[in-house]
């Protein structure tokens, strides 16, 4: 039976109906929840001329926030009950730092919510060569619990050496989780949760996009990237699990990056990091440690502090930081980043500094994994480098290094690129490290790698031709989803 011509027609105006109020709600969204008002009206717009589209559009790239903190409280459940306190010799370390930065040592934990903590190590090890190994070690001497959280899990190559070692673990009777990002597991083929699985061990995935129940936001990323082993041993930095950070066949790595292997009582903070994210990924409880942390006698003790930083009620506390320590800086700020596109708060804080005399150097990738990166990067470049900000281009392989060190004595480590995308869309982890020895450590590593690098100047920039200026400038406008 045909459908009659009024039928049709109503069933226009129903669907017209549904489309408007669906665009309506997302336009309202946006207004309610974007803190930038140009971000705000460039939603709305979308929504409103370009009805259901504009609305996908928006379900795709413009919600970008996530309420966690239900999850992600202390009082979080667990097969062992709450791991156990710190021992009060490791808590409150503020009054053992320099006096000229206890102003930054506060800051830093008002907008984290953590203790700083005393007693702790921190080793950094150069590329895949050095940190795989370590981290394979780790994981063969575990006994209790092993949690490891990657953005990418190559499952070839050194991937299935880690799967191997965690399947291995896993039938040893130690508790073995894995979490996953969920769009970044996709980077590689095949797929490392199978084989996983097929190993004897439980794995997560973070936001994996869906269509029911929907979930369809490609940004809200966990590129955080946790190895905790024990409760007494945590490996952080910028290293996936993937090939590309070793040599192999002769040929050398197609990244050059630090992890870190930490031990102290920062890695309880660590793992809790990590113990949120598995609780709001799977409802499996977590084992705890109910063995008081004892003082510690390391060789070198780091004041040390985690800070974490997402899309949800976590927004912009490392950003604080960022800047608080960039304030802080009395000689020299030294940057290393794969991706540079400071947030304006971010840059305005770094031109004050070389104008004030502080030396600030920032070390890109000559040769960046994302060509678009580097163009967009360039075109923020200009106010930057007229202020007397020093930039230098690596010539080696990818540079994927995510440093800061400030006066050779405050240093952050982690995940978090200096991006919109790592500060405002990404989960991240830093840690940010009171201490003289690591601090020279790194001021040395940064040394060499300015030895393999090349001075930009402002003139460089200036003498761009205008195809390279426009094309700079076009790319710089869409860094807020870079």
């Amino acid at each position: 039976m045909r459908p009659l011509p009024g039928d049709l027609e109503l069933a226009s105006l129903l669907a017209f109906a549904a489309g408007f109020a669906v665009s309506v709600g997302a336009a309202a969204h946006a207004l309610l929840t974007k803190r930038d008002p140009r971000s705000a009206g460039v939603w709305i717009s979308l929504c409103l001329f370009f009805p259901l589209l504009g609305a996908l559009a928006y379900a795709l790239f413009g919600n970008n926030r996530i309420r966690t903190r239900a999850r992600r409280l202390h009082a979080l459940p667990h097969d062992e009950g709450p791991a156990a306190p710190l021992a009060l010799e490791h808590v409150a370390a503020e009054h053992l730092i320099a006096p000229e930065y206890r102003n930054l040592a506060l800051l830093g934990r008002a907008a984290s919510g953590n203790e700083l903590l005393t007693g702790n190590s921190v080793e950094a090890l150069l590329c895949g060569e050095n940190a795989y190994p370590a981290m394979l070690h780790a994981i063969g001497e575990a006994r209790r619990y092993v949690w490891l959280a990657s953005y990418i899990f190559e499952a070839r190559g050194i991937g299935r050496e880690f799967i191997e070692a965690l399947g291995a673990a896993s039938a040893r009777g130690v508790d073995v989780r894995v979490l996953l990002d969920g769009f970044g597991q996709f980077y590689t083929v095949p797929l490392a949760a199978p084989a996983l699985r097929r190993a004897g061990v439980d794995v997560a995935r973070f936001l994996q996009p869906r269509l029911l129940p929907p979930n369809l936001s490609l940004n809200l990323r966990n590129h955080r990237k946790i190895l905790v082993v024990d409760g007494d041993l945590a490996f952080t930095g910028g290293m996936n699990i993937r090939g590309k950070h070793m040599a192999s066949g002769g040929r050398p790595a197609q990244v050059t990056d630090v992890h870190f292997r930490l031990r102290g009582p920062v890695v309880r903070q660590i793992e809790d990091v990590f113990a949120a994210d598995w609780l709001f990924s799977s409802p499996q409880p977590l084992p705890r440690s109910e063995r008081p942390l004892q003082p510690t006698t390391l060789p070198e003790e780091a004041e040390c502090r985690v800070i974490v930083d997402g899309p949800n009620e976590d927004l912009d506390k490392l950003l604080w930081v960022l800047v608080g320590a960039i304030n802080a800086a009395r000689h020299s700020i030294r940057i290393m980043t794969p991706y540079f596109l400071p947030l304006r708060e971010l840059a305005v804080a770094l031109q004050t500094a070389a104008l004030r005399g502080v030396q600030v150097t920032v070390v890109l990738p000559a040769h960046n994994n994302f060509a678009f990166m580097t163009w967009a990067a360039t075109h923020a470049l200009g106010e930057l480098l007229k202020t007397g900000v020093r930039v230098h281009f690596f010539e080696g392989p990818f540079l994927h290094t995510k440093l800061l060190l400030v006066d050779d004595y405050y240093a952050q480590i982690g995940s978090s690129n200096l991006d919109p995308r790592s500060l405002r869309l990404n989960f991240e982890l830093a840690v940010e490290i009171y201490d003289h020895a690591f601090g020279r450590e790194l001021a040395r590593h940064f040394a060499a790698t300015l030895a393999r690098s090349r001075g930009y100047s402002y003139t460089d920039w200036r003498a761009r031709g205008a195809l390279a200026r426009l094309r700079d400038a076009a790319f710089w406008v869409f860094s807020p989803y870079l």
